[in-house]
């Protein structure tokens, strides 16, 4: 499986590009944010997603890995294809189409060419928990001047619990005894939960 491809830019497209590498020269499908991103580039590095079909080997390429992870959420909901996906991510950016899903904004998703009210429904149901989920992991990344209290969060959250959940109970817990360190936050907050 390929993870990216870098080399030289030979041909751009709005829908695709060619890419030249160690010989080979490799026609990839992209979204027009890719587009942007690399356009008047001679080389460049493309994160990759594979589709092996029975009559078809074709690539998907992307700017960046958080592009590529919109891209495999997208086509992970039933109804939606690789090339659906491509042309939302071409309408959209991944930050505002996973937004929209949040929200449930389905208006937004439906402005979207080859979106009806039914497929916008649907990826908002499929992905919303995920992608809230997602973000609640990304927002409790432990920073190196990081409190027992914090670092204590992201274990529980990690293991499963809900960040407001474990956020009311560790507030307890820390006004209580405001110096115990993590492993007896954690230990405290799973009697609690």
């Amino acid at each position: 499986m390929l993870e990216f491809i870098q080399g030289e830019i030979l041909e751009t497209n709005p829908a695709y590009v060619v890419m030249h590498t160690n010989g080979l020269g490799y026609f990839i499908n992209i979204s027009l944010n890719t587009y942007s991103d690399i356009s008047g580039k001679k080389e460049g590095t493309l994160y990759i997603h594979e589709i092996v079909r029975e009559d078809a080997y074709m690539l998907y390429g992307f700017a960046g890995r958080k592009e590529r992870e919109t891209f495999r959420n997208l086509i992970s909901v039933s109804g939606v294809g690789a090339n659906t996906a491509c042309m939302m991510l071409s309408s959209l950016t991944p930050e505002e189409i996973r937004t929209a899903i949040v929200q449930e904004q389905v208006n937004t998703l439906k402005a979207i060419k080859g979106i009806g009210a039914k497929s916008a429904q649907r990826i908002i149901v499929d992905l919303k928990d995920k992608l809230v989920k997602e973000g609640e992991e990304k927002e409790i990344v432990p920073a190196s001047d990081n409190t027992s209290r914090e670092e204590a969060l992201s274990a529980l959250v990690t293991l499963g619990f809900s960040k407001k959940q474990v956020e009311k109970v560790l507030d307890t817990l820390t006004s209580h005894e405001p110096d115990l360190n993590v492993e007896s936050l954690v230990k405290q907050a799973l009697k609690k939960l």
